[in-house]
């Protein structure tokens, strides 16, 4: 179970940060950003730091390979972000990062 609490962590954090249309690299120091907030967020609920940081390089990268710059800026809006938009990163991480079976 702290796996799933895990992902769903780490697909909110998605929506914090920049993303957009086609693959694109993450804005100027939004990853690191990105990766420090994830691993904080998921150590607090009980994962070893190396599972955290490795589930939030997963994340990271799934972002970077399925959304544009400027897709990843929206999702680190300080306003309101879209609900499609949400998804769509939450979906990407869960495909990219979920456990095999």
């Amino acid at each position: 179970m702290r796996l799933h609490s895990l992902l769903t962590l780490t697909a909110a954090g998605c929506l914090l940060l920049p993303l957009a249309a086609t693959a694109g690299p993450w804005p100027a120091g939004k990853k690191g950003e990105y990766m420090d907030q994830c691993v904080q967020v998921a150590t607090g609920q009980g994962v070893s730091a190396s599972k955290a940081d490795e589930h939030c390089k997963c994340g990271a990268n799934a972002l970077e390979k399925n959304f544009t710059t400027q897709e990843i800026e929206k999702l680190d809006s300080r306003t309101e972000i879209d609900a499609s938009l949400r998804a769509r990163a939450e979906t990407a991480v869960k495909a990219a990062c979920a456990p095999k079976k």
